[in-house]
């Protein structure tokens, strides 16, 4: 990028308080000149997250950047690849917007809603206007086989279920069934229509798959930025409650990350990576290279039935930049 266009990105990224990569891409939208009610109109139509999501980084990003941590500087949205391997709510990538991404997850509805959007978006919005907001026929609906539905219907069910169920939890057993109690809400929004379509536009060159984190050493190469955020190793004995898959995420498998972020950084990719703020996680990361390094990030805590068990808690933020 020449002086006068990062100039100019930096002016963007202060004045709108927004990341680098996206003030870039609006520079472009407005043929490199700073056109203030294009700009703001561009932010004010951008996509949000489809799901509530817990643990998802939508509140912690704005810090991130306060600590000069994200998004890394020297990352070229043009030529290089955003991979984000346990997509989630995507936060970071609806933050980001980059030109390039690749998006994947073990959570196989999650995927399957993901690319019902993007190639199918009018047809679920058909379908989850159907739906309506009562325990009884929350019920019946978490009982469904996902086996026995159809895409539009796995994306329909997922939206519903993650609207209408207990604080936007995703959690399943070990056979992998959905066993999230119903939630009390008022009027819950089930289908926002209107953000589905900024999403399905935002997905169009995007790559959304189904598979293991690993999945990124077969693509990701110098210069590309992949952003970790896994299931978090449990603070304690009781707090490992987010089952996002029917497999679990311990010690063992923790340490399997640690060496491909490892192998990554090896290889010139910018590494992100979000954790709990444990003795295990804070002696897994620490001593490999002088250029990863811990942060200590402070996180809303929200997910407890009780008032007394919200509030915030510490987590690990590791970079290589």
């Amino acid at each position: 990028m020449k002086i006068k266009e990062k100039t100019k990105v930096l002016e963007i990224t202060e004045k709108f308080d927004i990341n680098i990569i996206f003030a870039q891409s609006l520079l472009l939208a407005s043929d490199g000149d700073i056109d203030t009610e294009k700009i703001s109109n561009i932010i004010k139509d951008r996509p949000k997250p489809f799901v509530k999501w817990v643990g998802g980084k939508r509140q912690l990003l704005k810090q991130f950047r306060e600590m000069d941590l994200y998004p890394p500087h020297d990352f070229d949205p043009i030529h290089n690849t955003y991979f984000e391997p346990f997509a989630g709510g995507g936060a970071v990538f609806f933050d980001l917007l980059p030109k390039k991404a690749i998006l994947s997850d073990l959570n196989f509805e999650l995927v399957t809603t993901y690319n019902v959007i993007k190639n199918d978006v009018e047809a679920l919005i058909r379908s989850l206007k159907k739906h309506v907001y009562e325990k009884e026929y929350y019920l019946n609906i978490r009982s469904k086989k996902v086996e026995s539905l159809s895409d539009v219907q796995i994306a329909s069910r997922f939206i519903y279920l993650n609207r209408t169920g207990f604080n936007g939890m995703y959690r399943v057993n070990s056979s992998g069934g959905f066993n999230v109690p119903f939630g009390r809400y008022n009027n819950p929004l089930i289908c926002d229509a209107e953000n589905l379509r900024k999403v399905s536009k935002a997905l169009q060159h995007v790559t959304i798959q189904h598979r293991d984190y690993k999945y990124v050493l077969k693509k990701a190469k110098k210069g590309d930025f992949v952003y970790f955020d896994p299931p978090y190793y449990p603070v304690n004995r009781t707090s490992n409650f987010t089952g996002y898959t029917s497999e679990g995420f311990f010690e063992k498998e923790q340490e399997a990350l640690r060496d491909t972020f490892v192998e990554l950084h090896k290889r010139g990719c910018f590494v992100m990576l979000s954790n709990s703020d444990t003795p295990f996680i804070n002696k897994l990361y620490s001593g490999i290279d002088k250029k990863i390094k811990l942060h200590k990030v402070s996180a809303g805590r929200n997910i407890n039935s009780k008032a007394s068990g919200r509030g915030k808690i510490k987590e690990v933020l590791v970079v290589n930049y």
